[in-house]
């Protein structure tokens, strides 16, 4: 498989499916042409500044790059900003310039792009951020926009997360109705371990006494369903106190208010959805001029 290019701006691998997310994006919404720049004469030339209205992390160059480049390649595009940079309201991010059919045809799916992983990325450093100082590290989850996971994912590293599993491919999560169909948590982490699949095997647990099924299975990781603070505390001594001590991972209704006193009782992740299920698009604003 080709290696995923590296954005140097971030040092983040960009995702693979960059372009054809991109090449969707496009013809979702250009179709069989868009209408209105066709009013437009062929021949005029514009400018545009993109600037943010509230403080950011910026993130999607590589997207809004693709976007102009695909629609038209005599686009350029400058940038004020790098990829992870913190900006601030009124800010300029960039210019682009070039065919002015071509920028008003590409400035909603630019804009789509660059806000939404903006958001999720400047979501994902706010809470990075929070856990700055411990030993916890922040996930994310499968919780995502259908068809952009990948780019979500890719925004929550820009913004200073880590990716759980991409999706049902690359890892193990044994979940209540994989245990019940299974028969119990030892028979399902038994069928992992001898499955084709090296992957880690991780298990949803419930309770203290699901977490001591988990441990004496051989699962490499717990997951603390929605457990209190006390109940994780609990978990952290009992999987302290293990032979062969698993990773702990928390996730259930954690917010920015409570997420570093959950990084407190000891888990070693801690896995928030909200990150990329109900990102908040950064405000931006692209004002045009045009060129005879």
């Amino acid at each position: 498989m080709t290696p995923p290019m590296v954005d140097t701006r971030s040092g983040v691998p960009v995702p693979l499916d960059l372009e054809l997310n991109v090449a969707a994006a496009i013809a979702e919404d250009v179709g069989s042409g868009d209408l209105t720049a066709l009013l437009i004469p062929a021949a005029r030339n514009g400018r545009a500044v993109v600037i943010t209205r509230e403080a950011a992390i910026v993130c999607g160059i590589p997207y809004v790059d693709a976007t102009f480049a695909q629609l038209d390649a005599r686009v350029a595009v400058h940038w004020n900003v790098a990829e992870g940079e913190s900006v601030g309201p009124g800010q300029p991010l960039f210019t682009v310039e070039g065919p002015a059919r071509a920028l008003l045809t590409g400035e909603r799916t630019a804009l789509n792009f660059l806000q939404l992983l903006s958001g999720t990325a400047t979501a994902a450093h706010r809470y990075a951020g929070l856990l700055q100082g411990t030993r916890c590290r922040l996930l994310d989850t499968r919780k995502t926009i259908p068809g952009l996971r990948t780019a979500q994912k890719y925004a929550v590293r820009v913004g200073g997360g880590h990716n759980h599993r991409m999706g049902l491919f690359d890892g193990i999560l044994i979940k209540e109705n994989h245990i019940a169909a299974a028969g119990s948590i030892a028979a399902a982490v038994s069928a992992a371990k001898h499955g084709a699949a090296k992957v880690p095997v991780e298990v949803e647990v419930e309770d203290q006494g699901q977490l001591r099924e988990a441990i004496d299975a051989g699962a490499d990781i717990a997951l603390l369903d929605n457990f209190s603070l006390e109940a994780m505390r609990d978990a952290v001594a009992i999987n302290a106190g293990a032979a062969r001590p698993l990773k702990l991972e928390a996730s259930g209704g954690i917010t920015d208010a409570t997420v570093r006193e959950v990084a407190a009782t000891g888990v070693d992740f801690i896995s928030v959805g909200s990150i990329t299920k109900h990102v908040r698009a950064v405000d931006l604003s692209m004002r045009f001029e045009f060129r005879a």
